[in-house]
């Protein structure tokens, strides 16, 4: 079993929303098999990918992108989640009061 690391970590937010930055194979896996969501398409494929890269089959690179994925369609990438509150204070500061 290898423990592959990402060139880029992945932040993503986990727990009660604290930042966790993702920087290998074996870290995504582990999370993954955490993962108190309902489990799905997305995490099966990344937890799939991920056990093959652990195993040599998978490179850590299509094991990053499987776990981008899952993070982008959960919605816990820190990235987009601090771009997402941004955009909604921006809007809420905008609006006109009453």
């Amino acid at each position: 079993m290898t423990d592959s690391k990402f060139a880029k970590p992945v932040s993503v937010f986990v727990g009660l929303g604290f930042p966790h930055e993702v920087t290998g194979v074996l870290d995504a896996y582990r999370l993954l098999l955490e993962w108190s969501g309902i489990p799905d398409m997305d995490r099966d494929g990344a937890l799939e990918t991920c056990r093959k890269a652990l195993n040599g089959g998978r490179t850590a690179e299509e094991a990053r992108r499987a776990f981008e994925r899952f993070a982008h369609n959960k919605g816990i990438l820190a990235e987009e989640a601090i771009d997402r509150a941004a955009s909604n204070f921006a809007a809420e500061w905008a609006r006109p009061r009453a």
